[in-house]
C-alpha cells in the first residue's frame, strides 16, 4: 500500500513540479520576448504559410498549442482574424507544441540542479528586467525537468509490475485502445505536453528483458496520438458562448487532430520505422524518448502538409458543422476583451486597444450630433447621444477593471506596464470627454422640453464653438493614429482660437442679457454649454500634452480581415 501511495504521490508532484515549471517558462519567455511578440502577428495575416510559423513561434514562447488556440478564438469572437487565418495558426500551434517535448528528449539529468542553480541566481541579482527575465526562464526549465525525473524515478516499479506491463501490451496491441488512453489522459491534465512528458519518461523504462522499452515506439505512438486529440477539449471548452467563427475554429482544431489520428493510426509500423530512420541511432532505451519527440514532431507537420492547401475545404466542413449566421451586431458589453488573454499581454493590450479605438471613434460622434440637438431640438438624435454617452461610461469602466486585473496578474514587463499606464490616461480623458458631452445633453434635454429657442446670432456661435472642439478632438484622435502631426505653434493656434471664440460667445451672451434680448434660464444654458466645451477642449489638450508621447494607436500590427469567409 506504502508503495502505491509513494508511486501516486510521486506522479503527482512530478506533473505538478512540470507543469509549474512549463507555465514560469511560458511567463518568462514571453516578457523576455517582450514587444518582439508584436511583430509575429504582422504574419497572421499574409498567407497561411506564414499563418502556420507565426502560430508555431507564439506556440513555441506560449509553451502551449491550447493557450494558442485560446488566443485564436478570442481574436476570431473579436472579429480581428477571420476564420481560415485562424486555421493556418491553429495548424502552427500544433507544430510548436511539439518543441516542447523535444526539450523533454535531452540527456540533461547530471545538470538539472547546475541549471536551477544558475536560473535563480540570475533571476535573484539581476536589477535589468529582462535579464531577470532569462533567468526565470532557466529556472523553470531547471524545475520542469526536476518534475520529469521525480515522474520518471516513481515509474521503474512499474515497468516490472507483471499486471502493468499486461495492461500495456494490450495497449500496443490494440492501436486505438492506445489512443484512448492518451485522449483520457490529456483530458484530465489538460496539457498534451504534461502527457507526452510522462509517456516519454515511461517509454525509456525497460521491460522484462531490461534491453528493451517497456512500451516500444509503436505502443507509445496510439497514445502520442491520442494527447493530440484530448488537447482539443481547452479549444471547445473555451469557444461556449462565442460567435459561429470562433465554434468554427474550435472545431477545425478537433478536425485537424482526429483526422491526423484516424488516417495515421493505420500506418504505425511504417510510421515507427520511418521515424527511427530520421531518429538518433543507438539502444532503445537511450533513443525512444528522442524517437518519440520527433514522431510528435513529424505527424503534426504532416498533418499541415496535407491540411494546408485545403483550408478551404476544411472552411466549408466546420461552417456546415455549425449552423446559423455570424452575429454582427454590436454587443452591449466589450467586444474585444477576453479574460483568458490576460496572462499573454501583447495580445491582451492589442484588444485593449482595439476597443478603446471602438470607443474613441464612438466620443467622436458626440459633438456633431449634440450641435444637432441644440439646432433644431431633435429629440431622437439626443436619445442617441445619451444612450452612447452611457455606453462608453460602461465600457469604460469594463477597459479599467481589465487592466487593474492585467496589473495583479503581474505578467506585464516594465515597458508594458509603460504602455498600459499611457492607455489608461488616454481611457481616463476620453470618459472625462463623455461625462461633459452627457452634460451637454443634459442642459439640450432641458431646452428641449422647456421650448427655448437660442436666437440666431447666439446659435451660430454655439455652433462655432462646438465645430471648433470637434475638429480638436479629430486632430487629436488623428494625431494618435499617426495621421497627423500637430506641431507646437499649431497647437497654440488652436488653444488661441478656441479661448478667442468662447471669450466672445461669453461677452456677447451678457450683452444680449443686458439688453434684455434673452432669458436669463437661457443665458444660463448657454454658458453652462460653452463650460463644458471649455472642459473637452482641456482634455483634448492633456491628451496631447501630458505624457502620451509613446502612445499612439496602431502601435502594433493591427490585424486585418479583407477577406471574407
Amino acid at each position: 500500500m506504502n508503495t502505491i501511495l509513494e508511486t501516486i504521490f510521486g506522479l503527482l508532484g512530478g506533473l505538478a513540479l512540470f507543469l509549474f515549471g512549463m507555465n514560469m517558462m511560458s511567463e518568462g519567455l514571453q516578457k523576455a520576448a517582450g514587444e518582439r511578440m508584436k511583430s509575429i502577428l504582422s504574419m497572421l495575416t499574409k498567407n497561411p504559410v506564414l499563418g502556420v510559423l507565426a502560430g508555431a513561434l507564439v506556440t513555441a514562447v506560449l509553451q502551449s498549442s491550447s493557450a494558442t488556440t485560446v488566443m485564436v478564438i478570442g481574436f476570431v469572437s473579436a472579429g480581428l482574424m477571420n476564420l481560415p487565418q485562424a486555421i493556418s495558426v491553429i495548424f502552427g500551434a500544433n507544430i510548436g507544441t511539439t518543441m516542447t517535448a523535444q526539450l523533454m528528449a535531452f540527456k540533461i539529468s547530471d545538470y538539472i540542479w547546475p541549471i536551477v542553480f544558475i536560473g535563480f541566481i540570475i533571476s535573484f541579482i539581476a536589477k535589468n528586467e529582462k535579464v531577470k527575465n532569462i533567468g526565470q526562464t532557466i529556472f523553470a526549465f531547471g524545475i520542469l525537468f526536476v518534475g520529469i525525473e521525480t515522474m520518471g524515478g516513481v515509474m521503474k516499479p512499474l515497468a516490472s509490475s507483471p499486471i502493468f506491463t499486461d495492461l500495456i501490451a494490450k495497449v500496443s496491441d490494440i492501436p486505438i485502445l492506445g489512443v484512448l488512453v492518451g485522449a483520457l489522459m490529456t483530458l484530465v491534465v489538460q496539457s498534451s505536453s504534461a502527457t507526452i512528458a510522462v509517456l516519454q519518461n515511461f517509454a525509456s523504462q525497460a521491460g522484462s528483458d531490461g534491453v528493451t522499452s517497456v512500451i516500444g515506439l509503436t505502443g507509445a505512438i496510439p497514445i502520442l496520438f491520442g494527447d493530440n486529440i484530448g488537447t482539443t477539449i481547452t479549444a471547445l471548452l473555451a469557444c461556449i458562448g462565442q460567435s459561429k467563427n470562433a465554434k468554427c475554429t474550435a472545431i477545425a482544431h478537433s478536425i485537424f487532430n482526429i483526422t491526423g489520428s484516424l488516417l495515421f493510426i493505420w500506418f504505425i509500423p511504417w510510421f515507427a520505422k520511418f521515424v527511427e530512420f530520421i531518429s538518433p541511432k543507438g539502444p532503445e532505451l537511450d533513443v525512444i524518448s528522442r524517437q518519440i519527440a520527433n514522431a510528435h514532431t513529424t505527424f503534426n507537420i504532416a498533418c499541415t502538409l496535407l491540411w494546408l492547401p485545403f483550408i478551404g475545404v476544411l472552411v466549408k466542413v466546420v461552417t456546415t458543422l455549425i449552423r446559423g449566421e455570424e452575429q454582427n451586431e454590436e454587443k452591449e458589453g466589450s467586444k474585444y476583451l477576453d479574460h483568458k488573454l490576460i496572462g499573454q499581454p501583447v495580445f491582451a493590450l492589442k484588444m485593449i486597444m482595439e476597443q478603446l479605438e471602438i470607443i474613441c471613434e464612438g466620443v467622436q460622434t458626440l459633438l456633431p450630433n449634440l450641435k444637432t440637438v441644440i439646432e433644431k431640438n431633435d429629440s431622437s438624435t439626443l436619445n442617441g447621444v445619451i444612450h452612447t454617452c452611457d455606453h462608453i461610461k460602461e465600457i469604460n469602466d469594463e477597459l479599467m477593471q481589465y487592466m487593474a486585473a492585467m496589473f495583479a496578474a503581474g505578467s506585464l514587463t516594465e515597458e508594458q506596464a509603460s504602455s498600459a499606464s499611457d492607455i489608461m490616461i488616454v481611457m481616463e480623458n476620453v470618459e472625462h470627454i463623455g461625462m461633459r458631452c452627457k452634460e451637454i445633453s443634459d442642459f439640450a434635454k432641458i431646452k428641449i422640453q422647456n421650448g427655448y429657442q437660442y436666437s440666431d446670432t447666439a446659435l451660430d456661435e454655439m455652433k462655432i464653438n462646438i465645430d471648433l472642439v470637434s475638429q480638436l478632438y479629430e486632430s487629436v484622435m488623428n494625431y494618435l493614429r499617426k495621421q497627423e502631426i500637430i506641431t507646437p505653434e499649431q497647437l497654440n493656434a488652436r488653444r488661441n482660437e478656441i479661448i478667442k471664440k468662447r471669450n466672445q460667445a461669453r461677452k456677447n451672451n451678457s450683452q444680449r442679457l443686458k439688453q434684455n434680448h434673452c432669458e436669463r434660464e437661457h443665458s444660463e444654458l448657454f454658458n453652462q454649454t460653452l463650460f463644458c466645451l471649455e472642459r473637452i477642449s482641456n482634455d483634448c489638450f492633456n491628451l496631447l500634452e501630458n505624457g502620451i508621447h509613446h502612445f499612439q494607436f496602431h502601435n502594433d500590427v493591427f490585424i486585418e480581415t479583407t477577406s471574407k469567409n
